[in-house]
């Protein structure tokens, strides 16, 4: 079969050179994720006395929930698991940051927080299905 004159057919680098598409609810998960691990120190850093335990919790709160997302919720992350697996771990980091806030008696924050991640994660959730 040939090929008319005028038509070709997508190539790799045709698909490499594309923009990826962001929605809406990428952004806002963007600004959660931001959020999430400015808070994790904010808590860290206030929460716990200073220097040790302070210190400790201020740098490696916010750096487990990195490693937690990078590792199981990125787009490029390294261990693949199913939406149970991804829903389990991104309740985990979104609720650690929501009782970061009421335990440092921020109920109206924390309150806010995790309904946006909870509507958010949803979104994320049904569209990947």
């Amino acid at each position: 079969m040939t090929e008319t004159p005028g038509t070709s057919r997508p190539t790799a680098s045709d698909a490499a050179t594309r923009a990826p598409r962001v929605s809406p609810n990428d952004i806002i998960r963007f600004l959660l994720e931001i959020v999430a691990v400015v808070s994790l120190a904010i808590w860290g850093f206030t929460m716990w006395p200073m220097p040790w335990p302070g210190i400790a919790f201020g740098i490696g709160a916010p750096l487990l929930a990195i490693l937690l997302w990078a590792l199981f919720l990125s787009p490029k992350a390294v261990f693949q698991l199913d939406a149970f697996g991804r829903a389990l771990i991104e309740i985990v980091v979104m609720g650690s940051v929501a009782f970061a806030w009421w335990s440092m008696e921020q109920p109206y924050i924390a309150a806010a927080f995790a309904l946006v991640a909870t509507v958010s994660g949803v979104i994320n959730g049904r569209s990947r299905i």
